[in-house]
């Protein structure tokens, strides 16, 4: 397991149906050390912080095998690293084994994985499709964001170590699925809503969706 790459991007203001917006979309892969820092890496800056950063998505991973998987769905887009608004781009972390929870090593800063990524309309922006949204959850490629836990410096090529595996055993894929194919899914909903290390923004919203919430 190892970084691809590391990406960053300043807000950029973008026309969308008659207005200017800002989005901090596009990333660009970048060389050296970056320094991690307690709410996103050098250089990079989130736009909208209602919805986008703070300490819980403070760095946004996607798996660069995803790649081939767009490239076919997308003929003929151009797709760098970095395509998808990620901070790494990775290889050998997946959405189906990391777990809600784990704690990572990349280079010399620690993570702690906390949520899936759900992506808002600007990713259509960025592609320049208006179901763009729908095909990323769709596709149950979402990626996933880090908190973290320990300042230092990330480079393209470090390696990537897990430092422990959460017990509770909730993947990101299973945060997925609860949104879409596994709705109803009680027992797992039980779950997830006493997972520390899930955002409590997020445990809410699926404790709202308990038939016995009290039981």
């Amino acid at each position: 397991m190892n970084v691809v790459s590391v990406n960053v991007g300043l807000p950029r203001e973008v026309d969308w149906r008659g207005t200017k917006i800002l989005t901090s979309i596009w990333k660009s892969p970048v060389t050296g050390s970056v320094k991690v820092a307690l709410l996103n890496l050098d250089g990079d800056q989130q736009s909208d912080l209602t919805v986008h950063g703070g300490v819980d998505k403070a760095v946004y991973v996607y798996p660069s095998e995803h790649y081939e998987y767009w490239r076919t769905e997308l003929p003929g887009f151009e797709l760098p690293w970095g395509a998808f608004g990620e901070n790494l781009t990775t290889t050998g972390l997946f959405e189906d084994q990391v777990q809600i929870g784990d704690r990572l090593r990349i280079g010399s800063a620690e993570f702690v994985v906390t949520q899936p990524r759900m992506p808002c309309f600007k990713l259509g922006i960025r592609f320049g499709r208006a179901d763009m949204v729908k095909r990323f959850m769709k596709s149950e490629r979402s990626g996933f964001y880090l908190a973290v836990t320990r300042e230092g410096q990330v480079t393209a090529g470090d390696a990537i170590e897990y430092l422990s595996h959460d017990e509770h055993g909730v993947r990101v894929r299973d945060i997925v699925a609860l949104y879409g194919s596994d709705a109803d899914n009680q027992e797992m909903l039980r779950r997830v809503t006493d997972l520390p290390a899930l955002p409590e923004s997020w445990r809410d919203y699926f404790r709202k969706r308990l038939w016995e919430p009290d039981s």
